[in-house]
């Protein structure tokens, strides 16, 4: 694909993505009653559960339960994962299905657990120069954004939605070419950026619903199945290095499938937003 980027010095983008880092790895939750000596849970997630606000509700909650601090690391679901390979994340919350199941034939988790799903949604500005709202599919709406050379903001950060954003326009054949901008960043800001661009970009509804009222963006095609988001847990692997904290993880991993925990995920952004911005669909292999 051809390509823009985001400003003019490799070094700037690389500075933009170190603070990201050092933002995320910022404590979400810990409880009154934390333990200072116990090694805190790492959990490498999406940016769009915290986008969305939903681990700044679930975070809390475990820690005021159960004591433990929650160290969060908001990045694309590649990146979660590539750092739990690397030991360095006790638990995973992706949304990337074929690179969920590679990274559990590598040996890399000792188990994985659906717990909830949302969708993606194709956006773009008011007017819709491609004509988007008029077409049957996604591709087919894909292939009307490259046929014009519109702008489209992509994330570009091996995310999971960069993953299913680059299999849709393999699938419509075309590619957006000089229309085509990497963010290298997360969700909010990728939405930020399209919404300045006037450009197309592809979300998970969540995200997008909790950024709505800042955006000048609106929902363009929706409902295909392809556009189905799963979130799964993922225990990793304590082989992959002496710093996986498997107690920790395993504790956080029950908490998520609690009723607490699920009747939070089923309420969140209701009042707000007329509609729940996931849906829980825990797997019934998890021991309750």
């Amino acid at each position: 694909m051809g390509r823009r980027t985001l400003g003019s010095n490799g070094w700037i983008q690389g500075i933009q993505t170190l603070l990201a880092v050092v933002l995320a790895l910022l404590t979400v939750g810990c409880g009154a009653g934390s333990d200072p000596d116990r090694a805190p849970i790492v959990l490498a997630t999406t940016t769009s559960t915290q986008d969305s606000g939903l681990l700044d509700e679930l975070i809390p909650q475990f820690g005021n339960r159960s004591g433990w601090m929650v160290k969060t690391i908001a990045v694309g679901s590649g990146k979660a994962l590539a750092l739990a390979e690397r030991g360095e994340a006790d638990l995973v919350l992706a949304h990337a299905e074929k690179a969920e199941r590679e990274f559990m034939d590598r040996g890399g988790g000792t188990a994985r657990w659906r717990l909830m799903y949302n969708d993606f949604i194709l956006l773009g500005p008011p007017a819709d120069p491609a004509g988007v709202r008029e077409k049957k599919s996604v591709i087919e709406a894909l292939r009307a954004i490259a046929g014009r050379g519109d702008p489209f903001v992509s994330r570009g950060d091996e995310s999971g939605t960069h993953m299913l954003e680059r299999s849709l326009w393999e699938q419509a054949g075309v590619n957006p070419g000089a229309g085509l901008i990497e963010t290298g960043q997360g969700m909010g800001a990728t939405l930020r950026i399209a919404s300045e661009r006037r450009a197309y970009t592809l979300a998970d509804r969540g995200t997008y619903l909790a950024q709505k009222a800042t955006l000048d963006l609106e929902v363009l095609h929706e409902g295909d199945p392809v556009l189905r988001n799963v979130y799964h847990v993922i225990l990793v692997d304590p082989r992959r290095g002496p710093r996986v904290n498997s107690e920790g993880a395993r504790v956080l991993a029950r908490y998520l499938f609690s009723r607490e925990a699920i009747d939070t995920i089923a309420a969140f952004g209701r009042e707000r937003f007329g509609q729940p911005l996931f849906t829980p669909d825990p797997d019934p292999a998890v021991a309750q």
